[in-house]
């Protein structure tokens, strides 16, 4: 479970929370009361961004190919207003 800090008690405290995050602790930062950011483990998400990747490519590669036709760059920003 995530521990809730405020980003000034972060800051303050950012070796400590180092030294939790190393053994496993992950952290909810936030400022005025909302989640800005959070202090996971480097190897708990390691492979996450290249998993999601492959799982993208894989997607497309079995969706059909469309027929869009022919367009010009003008059309594609045209403002149909």
């Amino acid at each position: 479970m995530d521990e809730t800090v405020s980003a000034a008690d972060a800051n303050r405290r950012f070796s400590h929370i180092l030294r939790d995050v190393r053994e496993g602790h992950s952290y909810v930062v936030t400022t005025h009361g909302r989640p800005v950011a959070r202090i996971v483990p480097a190897q708990k998400h390691e492979g996450v961004a290249s998993r999601s990747h492959a799982a993208l490519l894989s997607r497309l590669e079995r969706q059909p190919i469309l027929n869009a036709g022919h367009w010009t760059r003008d059309e594609l920003y045209e403002d149909d207003r």
